[in-house]
């Protein structure tokens, strides 16, 4: 059987990547160009700075993947690019590019969700991970519990009603002053601190989640008393939110029967969530998340995810492909 071999392009916020990965979970290349630095002293990403960025480092970053891949245009058989969610100025830097490629390669055009590119992450640290199981999604937009059906097929258990998890993060993290980007600062600081500040528990029907209260919580506690223990803050909030995710998740791992999770997302790095959810290994689950370069915005998983998306005969050729930021999944 021929291998075959995805260029994955991804431009959906403030990373510019694009990977080439074989048979969907060999990574030949994952090149990425973060604007961290660039968006820091604006304490986020700001949009029209982000797609003016893409544009500059999308063609040097191309032929950086193919060089370090070694291998050449002719040798790809397809191109999977994220079409969305994300900000539509972005992604429409990296949908522009990959649409002339195609065109230029004649060569077919994988449309690819950002979302399904978290999943697909894990597949190329568990080579042997296959569907079904149950998915945490957890990232600076979405907080979503997902069955996946197969490699195409997905359903939504639970969603969040408000904040994504990782916009908690952040909205914390500027709120007692340890700047963009917020997650890894909150992480870090935890780790000196105790989980010994009473917040408000956030009751949800079903399996949905909701992490505005707890933000809310977080800037009126540190209004008051400014001098409050940041490291017991971020501990105290860490271990809220962690609570929240594993009791849904368990809920959804036993209404599915199934005793196999998946981590993704940027979210997912957290440390403190990781060995939460590694720590019910000892109740017979299998967890699975991605290793740290793949839980953030990377081509690699697009390509993977795209492979997927090829194989089932998913392409579009006729460049009518457009960005769409706030695609659903499922």
């Amino acid at each position: 059987m021929k291998d075959i071999i995805t260029l994955g392009i991804e431009s959906s916020c403030d990373e510019t990547s694009v990977a080439v990965v074989k048979n969907g979970r060999e990574v030949l290349s994952n090149v990425i160009n973060s604007q961290i630095k660039i968006h820091e002293k604006f304490g986020g990403v700001v949009p029209e700075i982000a797609s003016r960025n893409h544009v500059e480092a999308i063609s040097s970053v191309t032929k950086q993947a193919l060089e370090e891949a070694k291998i050449e245009y002719k040798d790809i058989d397809h191109i999977a690019c994220t079409y969305g969610p994300g900000l539509v100025g972005a992604l429409l830097v990296g949908v522009s590019y990959a649409k002339a490629l195609s065109y230029a390669l004649n060569i077919p055009l994988t449309p690819t969700n950002h979302i399904e590119g978290h999943i697909a992450a894990n597949y190329i640290t568990h080579k042997k991970l296959e569907p079904p199981f149950l998915c945490v999604i957890i990232s600076g937009g979405h907080t979503h519990l997902v069955h996946i059906k197969d490699y195409t097929h997905f359903e939504i258990l639970g969603k969040t009603r408000d904040d994504a998890i990782g916009e908690a993060f952040d909205k914390v993290a500027r709120v007692i002053g340890l700047g963009y980007p917020g997650g890894p600062k909150v992480d870090k600081l935890a780790k000196e601190g105790s989980a010994n500040i009473e917040l408000p528990k956030t009751h949800m029907d079903g399996l949905d989640f909701s992490f505005s209260g707890i933000k809310t919580a977080i800037i009126n506690l540190h209004h008051k008393n400014p001098e409050i223990n940041k490291a017991d803050l971020c501990a105290s909030f860490e271990k809220y939110v962690t609570d929240i995710l594993l009791t849904n998740t368990l809920k959804a791992a036993q209404t599915l029967g199934t005793k196999k999770i998946a981590l993704a997302g940027g979210v997912s790095a957290n440390s403190y969530i990781r060995q939460s959810f590694v720590n019910l290994e000892k109740e017979g689950y299998q967890i699975y998340y991605p290793e740290p370069i793949l839980c953030t915005d990377n081509a690699a998983m697009i390509a993977s995810a795209g492979y997927y998306r090829y194989i089932s005969g998913d392409t579009k050729s006729d460049l009518t492909l457009n960005a769409i930021p706030n695609l659903k999944i499922g």
